[in-house]
C-alpha cells in the first residue's frame, strides 16, 4: 500500500480513500476505488455477493493491508500510522464478538481492560453503556441467555467502550427480527447525532435507505454509483404517476389531454413517466384542471434502492432484502 504526506486532509473527512486496491490470488476484489466519508454521517457500501464490502471494511479498519491506495482514517494514514487509526475506530462485524459464557457486564469489563482503562473508569463506562443500550437489567446474566437483539446491542456497547469517533458496522443487523433491527437503527441514529461517523455495510437495502446520508454501490470491484439515496433513485428510469378514474367520460377526456400517457381502458387508468417531483405533479394536475377534469386517485411510483441495486450491479441473482454478501 502506498501513502503520501497529506497536509490537506481536513477535519471534515472521517475517511478518505483514493485508489484502494486488493486482490486475492488472481482475483481482484477492489479495483482502485475512491471513497470519502464526512465526519458525523452514515456512509453505506452496498454490493452483491463477493463484491468486496467486507474487504473494504477490513482494510480501512487495519485488519487487512491494501495492495495499493492512499488511505486515511480519522486524519491518520493507514500505512504510516495504523496504531493511531486503531485508536480512533471501533468495529462490529457480521459475527458477534460476545462471549456467551460470561455475563454482559463481564464482557464489557474485559473490553475495558483491553483498552487499558483504569478499573474505576472501566466500571463507570460499562455501567453507562449498559444503561444507554437498555441492557442494565440483564447485565449480570450470562450473555448466552440474551436474545439476538440483546447480543447485538451488547456487541455495539463493547465497540463503544473506547469512545471511537468512527465506527465500522459490517452487516450489524444480520439475523435480527424486525423489532430488534429497528432498535439497532435507533442506536445508530443516536450515535451519529452525537458526532460519530458510521461506515455501514448491510444486506438490507431498506436499512441503507433509512440510515445512510450517502451510499456507494460496489460492482465488479469498482464503484458503480455514489450519492444520496434520492440521488441514486433518480439514476434509474421507471418512475411514473398513475391516474385512476371512475367516470369513463372523464377518463377519455383526460386521455385526450394527456396524450403521452399509457392507457388502460379496462381499469380506466393513465400512466405517465414522472420523477415524482412536486413541480411535475403540479404540472400534470394543472393540465387536467384546465379541461375541468379531476382524477379520482393519484399514485406516484419512484424507483427504490432495489431497482437501483439490480440496475447497477452485474450478475446479481439475489432477491431484494436477502443476504447480498458474505465476502471475505
Amino acid at each position: 500500500m502506498t501513502t503520501t504526506t497529506k497536509t490537506t486532509t481536513t477535519s471534515s473527512l472521517a475517511i478518505a480513500a483514493t485508489g484502494m486496491r486488493k486482490a486475492y490470488g488472481g482475483k481482484t476484489v477492489l479495483d482502485g476505488i475512491d471513497l470519502t466519508v464526512p465526519v458525523g454521517t452514515v456512509f453505506s457500501l452496498l454490493g452483491p455477493n463477493g463484491a468486496g464490502k467486507t474487504t473494504a471494511v477490513k482494510i480501512l479498519s487495519t485488519l487487512v493491508t491494501a495492495d495499493a491506495g492512499d488511505l486515511w482514517v480519522g486524519g491518520h494514514g493507514l500505512a504510516a500510522d495504523p496504531q493511531a487509526v486503531r485508536a480512533a475506530i471501533g468495529v462490529t462485524g457480521q459475527f458477534s464478538a460476545v462471549d456467551g459464557l460470561i455475563t454482559g457486564e463481564e464482557n464489557m469489563l474485559l473490553m475495558a481492560d483491553l483498552h487499558r482503562l483504569p478499573r474505576q473508569e472501566g466500571r463507570r463506562i460499562t455501567a453507562e453503556l449498559l444503561e444507554r443500550l437498555d441492557l442494565a437489567e440483564a447485565a449480570r446474566k450470562p450473555a448466552a441467555t440474551y436474545s439476538g437483539g440483546m447480543r447485538r446491542r451488547l456487541d455495539i456497547a463493547m465497540t463503544l467502550v473506547g469512545s471511537p469517533r468512527i465506527i465500522f458496522l459490517d452487516e450489524p443487523t444480520t439475523g435480527l427480527d424486525p423489532r430488534s433491527r429497528h432498535n439497532t437503527w435507533d442506536i445508530i441514529r443516536e450515535l451519529v447525532s452525537g458526532g460519530v461517523t458510521v461506515f455501514l455495510t448491510t444486506q438490507y437495502l431498506e436499512e441503507a435507505d433509512e440510515l445512510a446520508d450517502r451510499i456507494a454501490v460496489l460492482s465488479d470491484g469498482r464503484i458503480a454509483a455514489e450519492g444520496s439515496p434520492d440521488e441514486l433513485k433518480r439514476l434509474v428510469p421507471g418512475g411514473h404517476v398513475r391516474l385512476r378514474f371512475t367516470d369513463p367520460t372523464a377518463y377519455r377526456r383526460a386521455a385526450l389531454a394527456l396524450r403521452e400517457a399509457t392507457r388502460d381502458d379496462r381499469a380506466l387508468t393513465l400512466r405517465l413517466p414522472s420523477d415524482g417531483s412536486q413541480r411535475e405533479l403540479r404540472s400534470t394536475l394543472d393540465r387536467l384542471d384546465s379541461v375541468g377534469i379531476e382524477a379520482d386517485e393519484l399514485t406516484v411510483h419512484t424507483p427504490d434502492l432495489d431497482d437501483v441495486f439490480f440496475a447497477l450491479t452485474t450478475g446479481a441473482t439475489d432477491a431484494p432484502h436477502q443476504p447480498m454478501e458474505s465476502a471475505r
